[in-house]
């Protein structure tokens, strides 16, 4: 298993060699003449075109990096402004191009990919493949070689004899011994090496932190300004309503009191159910806006709660040795709500889990069912609210849903505990 790790792990080295020449050089060239075209007027609406070929590749790059040599490289462009339309526009995008340091970052990069990445990549490849061909030495063909009057070198041995290919079967022994140890530690480096000018600088990382907080500040007030319009809708048609019903039903039982007690008590009766409804309403509005439940009892608690009153068999694993601040209890309460309300309408699932635990100072919930899967972030709405609700706490959420199953979400919202 090893080998064949470490064999594919060679062959990757190869076709990242080929896309650094194939897409890095290439990609280099396109650029530096579309700038240079500046001059004339031209590389302004060329420049544009050629970076998003580039940043399309880099992307491409990042996520090969990550899913072939687990290095993560995160992108560090910021999103796209809007441009005034016309020749104005044109020049604008070119201005937000040419100023924007991850442009340059990235044209530096193509150039070191094509040069050293397209040289860690031949490594990479070259060193386990070339053993094999001190073996094929070794099994004879280095005779018809000598005897048409050449000789063949393997390295530093000069092969020109059974015993000269016998040292070059030893060696090509140890070529690809070592090329099986380094392949996969070579192509990480290589990945390193590319993480250095793709990922985001710090300065970056703050500028790109800093806009993602106001993006989730300005969807929470979207999100609280929402859902205080649902409260006062829910007051106004509900509660509301049947207390002013109520309010008429007893000015007019005052009326009958004396002439026709019998229908001043069926009103009375239509009044107490009323406010016995009307009640209702208000708990589970009031529930709605923060459970008693997960008040009194915490997050843990209020979550088997949820899991009693779904329809789907829910088991909930939770290690949670304190309380959580208020407002990341309601959103973590809240999400999971959600996605157990998901998985009750469109996954077809019979069970679900859901494991929370708090580790290094972060809140992980995990809930998986065993649905059909195939849910997709963009799909819906329901799942960019959660993230839209995480993010106010700088939370985050992962999506795992193959087509078939099993469906996985996995949040995770930086908090601390207070004592048990």
């Amino acid at each position: 298993m090893k080998i064949g790790a470490a064999m594919l792990a060679a062959v990757r080295g190869l076709a990242l060699a080929l896309l650094a020449m194939l897409g890095s050089l290439v990609l280099f060239v396109f650029f530096v003449v579309s700038f240079v075209l500046s001059i004339p007027g031209l590389g302004i609406f060329l420049v544009p075109v050629v970076t998003a070929a580039v940043r399309g590749y880099a992307n491409l790059r990042r996520r090969l990096a990550y899913e072939w040599f687990g290095v993560e490289i995160k992108s560090p462009y910021k999103p796209r402004p809007r441009f005034r339309r016309g020749p104005i526009g044109v020049v604008q995008r070119y201005r937000w191009i040419v100023s924007d340091p991850a442009t340059w970052r990235d044209v530096l990069w193509l150039i070191v990919d094509a040069t050293a990445g397209f040289a860690l990549g031949i490594f990479a490849f070259a060193l386990p493949m070339y053993g094999p061909y001190g073996w094929v030495l070794w099994a004879g063909v280095w005779k018809p070689i000598f005897h048409a009057g050449g000789g063949d070198w393997y390295t530093f041995v000069h092969v020109t004899n059974q015993d000269t290919a016998n040292k070059a079967a030893v060696l090509g022994v140890v070529y690809f011994a070592l090329g099986l140890l380094l392949a996969r530690q070579v192509m990480r480096a290589s990945s390193v090496l590319a993480r250095g000018l793709l990922a985001p600088t710090r300065e970056r990382e703050l500028e790109l932190r800093v806009a993602h907080l106001t993006e989730s500040r300005s969807d929470a007030l979207d999100t609280q300004a929402a859902e205080l319009r649902r409260i006062e809708r829910d007051l106004h048609d509900g509660a509301q309503a049947r207390l002013v019903a109520m309010g008429m039903s007893l000015g007019a039982v005052e009326h009958l009191m004396e002439r026709d007690p019998e229908k001043a008590k069926r009103l009375l009766a239509e009044a107490r159910e009323s406010s016995s409804k009307a009640l209702t309403e208000l708990r589970d509005l009031v529930r709605g806006i923060h459970p008693p439940v997960l008040a009194e009892r915490g997050l843990g608690d209020a979550v088997r709660a949820l899991a009693m009153a779904s329809p789907l068999h829910t088991e909930v694993t939770a290690e949670l040795p304190g309380r959580l601040e208020a407002p990341v209890e309601s959103a973590a309460y809240f999400a999971v709500s959600e996605v157990l309300t998901n998985a009750a309408k469109h996954s077809g699932a019979q069970r679900v889990w859901i494991d929370m635990r708090h580790e290094a100072d972060r809140l992980r919930i995990v809930i998986t069912d065993d649905g059909r899967g195939g849910a997709d972030l963009s799909g819906g709405t329901g799942l960019r609210g959660i993230e839209r609700r995480l993010g106010t706490f700088d939370g985050v959420l992962a999506l795992n849903s193959p087509v078939g199953g099993p469906t996985m979400v996995t949040m995770e919202l930086p908090c601390v505990l207070s004592s048990p």
